[in-house]
């Protein structure tokens, strides 16, 4: 435990992680991958929050784009997000590792509400504590989500886990001269126009000097070395 940098995280994954190669919806194979990394890291003493998009269930944009109301259609996300939440708790228990889901609205007997103290002291249990329900409120995206509740719970960095090594000068696939970033300030990043997160989630760790680092969750190895300050292969918004 002690040769980690960071000894208690919020790791931010998009529901696609969740499945796999499908159009939409679960894949066995994709969520044991995710529980697997994530189970290495926590076995080690590390304390992982979890934070998972909806797009494999739901995407509010393609709501709106149909003319629902924004409300609705944000509600609806949150609601996914908790299925996926329900998802990621039993593939957690199937591996062997407590988890407990907390959702922004209570569901009862589903998931319990958010609370800070409850969810601290599964932290310090060494569960994994899965943050569901968005914000509770429409208009924020789970990047705000992830932001909010890793300030609430003490983490020392958000770890948005993508399918790159990091945040480049240009889109790495369609310009192979684009380079990558070992480390950026938050100023950089603004002045940059680098879309890391959403404008609200980046404020508030700007704001409360909550690192962001962003890494290829794709590599089996990459999570550990981010948790050691290793940034070779990932980037440091600090």
């Amino acid at each position: 435990m002690s040769e980690y940098v960071y000894k208690r995280v919020l790791i931010k994954i998009s529901g696609e992680a969740l499945k796999g190669e499908q159009d939409s919806g679960y894949n066995a194979a994709a969520v044991k991958d995710i529980v697997e990394k994530i189970r290495a890291v926590v076995d080690k003493g590390v304390e992982v929050a979890l934070v998972c998009g909806a797009g494999n269930v739901w995407r509010g944009v393609n709501g709106t784009g149909d003319g629902m109301e924004r409300v609705t259609a944000d509600y609806m996300g949150m609601l996914a997000t908790v299925m996926n939440g329900l998802c990621l708790r039993d593939a957690f228990s199937a591996a062997g590792v407590a988890a407990e889901v907390f959702s922004a609205i209570p569901m009862l007997p589903l998931a319990q509400g958010f609370s800070r103290d409850k969810a601290l002291r599964a932290l310090e249990a060494g569960k994994v504590a899965i943050f569901s329900g968005g914000t509770g409120s429409p208009f924020f995206t789970t990047d705000t989500t992830a932001a909010l509740r890793a300030l609430e719970t003490d983490c020392e960095a958000v770890l948005k886990a993508t399918k790159v090594d990091g945040i480049y000068t240009d889109d790495p696939k369609k310009n192979p001269a684009a380079e990558r970033y070992e480390t950026l300030s938050f100023t950089e990043a603004l002045s940059r126009k680098l879309k890391i997160m959403d404008s609200t989630a980046f404020s508030m760790c700007s704001d409360n000097d909550l690192p962001i680092i962003v890494f290829n969750f794709s590599c089996s190895e990459t999570l550990d070395m981010v948790l050691r300050g290793d940034t070779s292969q990932a980037t440091l918004v600090s």
